[in-house]
């Protein structure tokens, strides 16, 4: 413990003592975004293969485009732009192929990074995610747990709720939908106008699950993978936190080791929406694993 701590500034450390207590208690929501797939930054004793970890953001999107004629039809646009590369991609081929190279891209022959195997064997009994893979409920059930998994629904449709959330059954919402279920996914252009119009749809067509909004507004909640430079997870945050009193939001933190300097100011020193922790991911897991843990986390 002593060895993981040395050098760790102080407000990083009470941070980690606060969210702790809270995962203890079964009262976090752990909140992952693609950056959690990110590779271990140089000189880290953690491995993860690149043919083994999904491509995230501007990765995939290039990999998207590479596959369509995105430069040849749209010369001088960023083929870094996901949403304009998937809507593009889909215009000249089909949905379903867009689908099928999305899963290929995330899903087949990859793995769990060890940040992901650490994190399912802490206590989370509900987590949301933006990622369309499964690998983290691969982790899960590797830890012996019974993931359940909700998954957004673009139409219109009665909402259907959970109960019994569990550290051992953790329900994990999947927000921007997955792979399992092709018509949920929310990537281009298009898809993210249709959902945040659904964002504004009432009781009992609401797509964020009742229970979903009511620990949102009782538990801490920690980002992990996430930048909020990310237009639409910022809208998303505000969305998910629409109408609810700021003196009854509980704590939230968010992992991000170069925090946005304009994004830092607004967002925690002026609005207080959320505290930063200055860390990468490689670096807060294994962290918070071994004050939970109480053992390290080995390579």
């Amino acid at each position: 413990m002593l060895a993981l701590m040395m050098g760790v500034p102080s407000e990083v450390s009470r941070a980690l003592d606060i969210v702790a207590e809270r995962v203890r208690c079964q009262q976090c929501i752990l909140f992952l975004g693609a950056g959690v797939h990110a590779p271990p930054p140089e000189g880290s004793p953690f491995r993860y293969a690149y043919d083994r970890r999904p491509p995230i953001g501007r990765a995939l999107s290039r990999e998207l485009a590479g596959g369509c004629d995105f430069e040849g039809r749209f010369s001088g646009e960023d083929p870094g732009n996901l949403q304009r590369v998937a809507l593009a991609y889909e215009i000249e081929k089909s949905r379903g192929r867009l689908v099928d190279a999305i899963t290929g891209a995330v899903d087949a022959g990859k793995e769990p990074s060890p940040m992901l195997r650490a994190l399912a064997q802490l206590d989370f009994p509900l987590v949301i995610t933006t990622n369309y893979d499964g690998l983290f409920e691969q982790a899960l059930r590797e830890a012996g747990k019974r993931p359940r998994v909700s998954v957004y629904k673009p139409e219109p449709e009665p909402t259907t709720d959970f109960d019994g959330e569990t550290a051992q059954s953790p329900v994990i919402y999947k927000l921007h939908g997955d792979i399992a279920h092709r018509e949920s996914l929310v990537v281009t252009d298009e898809d993210y106008i249709q959902f945040v119009l659904r964002m504004s749809d009432k009781e009992p067509y609401d797509p964020i699950p009742l229970s979903l909004k009511h620990f949102l507004k009782r538990w801490t909640t920690l980002f992990i993978g996430y930048s909020l430079l990310d237009y639409n997870l910022r809208l998303l945050f505000k969305t998910l936190r629409w109408r609810i009193d700021p003196a009854k939001v509980p704590d939230t933190y968010s992992v991000d080791f170069h925090p946005d300097a304009l994004i830092l100011d607004v967002w925690q020193s002026q609005r207080r929406y959320v505290k930063f922790i200055a860390e990468d991911v490689w670096s807060f897991v294994p962290r918070l694993y071994e004050l939970l843990r109480g053992e390290e986390l080995v390579p």
